[in-house]
């Protein structure tokens, strides 16, 4: 690229960034996943003047609506509490609205809009036909008696039903969001309507769910790095793994790292982290899954257990590894935090959360040349297995674990690959620049096919 287009794409990159900052102020989560992306695309869209003639990134950058409404629900005292509920549908220009709901405290407009924008991108990556979308509420699950989380999602659903549909928008959980929730909202959006439709994923196996879909995210994580590890050479065998969260995006990560011959050392939760220098085998992570899914307790529960383990406040990332995964929320690895990383000798680092490490910690990344896959390639795994669910419903069918493995064995190849294309540099792979680019073609193209809309 000549020196002349690098100076006019910086000023037209800073132009681009200046007018999202200004028209989302207060939103920080969204200006830096859009920044994030913009630095990646603006170098590919340079010599290309159709997409600029088109305004195309800037459409991609405002959702396409954005819904906010009140949740009233009651609770055991008979006490009226109220919070505010959200669906953000971002684009569907490849497909119907895809994204799960959070219900957690820290949801707002600004999380959303930043999930919602990145799923567009993740959702492309997975070759699937399906748009980005996101919503949620500020409900906190945790504390709450189960009558008490089925009346709040049978009222977050009397407002949501209206806004999604099996061929509009098909939301899927997320953090807060688990099995009971998807059974609570789908049991209400099936009475309101009247209608047994796929317009929810994430669903149980009794009423139209896929198997391997709680699963899916931490094995296409690790799925990915693995093929990070094959394109140098590489794998799993011996080497240490670090990993936060104690969610099912951790949980299964774990279990998937133990197939390959890794060995995980960590997980986490708010309260702290473990550490387990014998690794966290089947046998703990079975009491893992327990503790998390059904007694709903503390990680520090597990180094009361297992004596091999130590139980520390803070953040994982000072443990030496091989490999990091980060499971748990967005930016919980900073520049510092990325720089202990790379000191102690971690060679890859795989997103299994959304958007887990901040700008300054993806430089420190980026600048070492280690494998570094940013989560719209590396956690799309249960996405893909969430579209792969859409069809079943569609299809009245329900496939096997190993078919579906395989589909997200070769969906995970195929994001990788494109990745690969699309940030091949001299000696290496840019795997961030590649995700970016490849994501936004297919949403690009079919953008500029529609027009002016």
């Amino acid at each position: 690229m000549s020196k002349n287009i690098t100076g006019a794409t910086d000023k037209y990159l800073q132009r681009f960034l200046n007018g999202v900052e200004k028209r989302n102020q207060n939103e920080p989560e969204f200006i830096q996943a859009v920044s994030e992306v913009a630095e990646s695309i603006f170098p590919y869209i340079a010599d290309k003047p159709i997409y600029h003639e088109m305004q195309i990134l800037e459409r991609m950058a405002e959702p396409d609506r954005v819904v906010m409404f009140r949740v009233p629900w009651t609770d055991d005292e008979g006490n009226i509490r109220n919070q505010r509920g959200y669906r953000v549908q971002f684009n569907s220009s490849i497909g119907p609205y895809k994204g799960g709901l959070r219900f957690h405290p820290s949801v707002n407009l600004s999380v959303l809009k930043f999930l919602g924008f990145e799923q567009t991108f993740k959702n492309s990556l997975t070759g699937l036909p399906m748009g980005g979308g996101k919503g949620g509420s500020d409900f906190n699950p945790k504390g709450k008696s189960d009558n008490e989380v089925m009346r709040f999602c049978q009222s977050f659903m009397t407002e949501l039903y209206r806004h999604i549909g099996e061929d509009t928008d098909i939301p899927a959980g997320d953090i807060g969001v688990g099995a009971r929730e998807i059974g609570f909202l789908f049991g209400q959006y099936k009475r309101i309507e009247n209608r047994f439709v796929g317009v929810l994923t994430g669903k149980g196996m009794a009423f139209g769910g896929s198997k391997i879909r709680t699963e899916a995210t931490g094995y296409g994580t690790v799925y990915f790095m693995q093929n990070m590890l094959e394109h140098v050479s590489d794998g799993f065998k011996d080497k240490t793994v670090v990993v936060s969260g104690s969610g099912n995006v951790a949980s299964y990560a774990v279990q998937k790292v133990n197939d390959l011959g890794g060995k995980a050392v960590t997980l986490s939760d708010s309260s702290g982290f473990i550490h387990d220098p014998d690794g966290i085998d089947q046998e703990k992570l079975d009491f893992v899954l327990d503790l998390k899914n059904v007694r709903r307790g503390r990680i520090s529960e597990y180094a009361d257990k297992y004596k091999s383990a130590t139980f520390h406040e803070g953040r994982p990332w000072g443990v030496k590894c091989d490999i990091a995964l980060p499971c748990a929320t967005q930016n919980e690895i900073n520049g510092d935090e990325a720089k202990t990383l790379v000191d102690n000798g971690c060679m890859g680092i795989a997103e299994g959360a959304n958007m887990p490490t901040d700008l300054t910690g993806i430089g420190v990344f980026q600048n070492a040349g280690i494998l570094y896959a940013p989560s719209k390639a590396a956690n799309a795994g249960g996405v893909a297995v969430s579209g792969l669910e859409m069809s079943q419903n569609s299809a009245r069918i329900a496939w096997d674990e190993e078919e579906l493995d395989q589909r997200l064995k070769g969906i995970m190849k195929g994001i990788h690959d494109s990745c690969v294309q699309y940030g091949q540099q001299d000696d290496r792979v840019d795997y961030l620049a590649g995700a970016n680019i490849a994501g936004f073609i297919k949403v690009a193209e079919a953008m500029l096919s529609y027009g002016h809309t």
